[in-house]
């Protein structure tokens, strides 16, 4: 699987095919690999200019962020670490809860309004995008 090393980590612009959360957090295991968490502005960047690049700044991206486990309480499930880093969207995250009663609890990355890369919760159940990582490459 060809990945693009980026500052310390290899990563998998998975692209070829739209996925919820689970699919997408099963295929980058499968590979060896785990859905990305984001642990700097300077990663961030990074993340930001490869999708750019790549044409790709209309679309959403699955990451491994999420809030399952207790509503509020964010943490990266590639890693098992809480967020030291955040990017959020303005007014993001807001748990939005949609008429079927499904809430947002995944953390996608995603070009709201031309401002960048930034993060909002959606339903885990939305499909979309998503980059995979490798570990540290030290």
């Amino acid at each position: 699987m060809p990945l693009v090393t980026l500052g310390t980590k290899g990563y998998y612009l998975g692209i070829f095919f739209k996925a919820n959360w689970f699919r997408a957090y099963q295929f980058c295991r499968y590979h060896g690999l785990h859905l990305v968490s984001i642990e700097s502005q300077e990663e961030n960047q990074r993340l930001e200019d490869f999708v750019k690049s790549e044409g790709l700044m209309g679309e959403h991206f699955w990451t491994s962020g999420t809030d399952q486990a207790e509503e509020g309480n964010f943490f990266w499930m590639g890693t098992g670490r809480p967020f030291t880093f955040t990017n959020w969207n303005a007014g993001e995250p807001n748990n939005f809860k949609y008429e079927n009663n499904e809430e947002e609890h995944c953390l996608e990355l995603w070009n709201r309004d031309g401002k960048g890369l930034k993060w909002n919760d959606t339903p885990c159940s939305f499909e979309t995008f998503f980059i995979c990582e490798s570990e540290r490459i030290e």
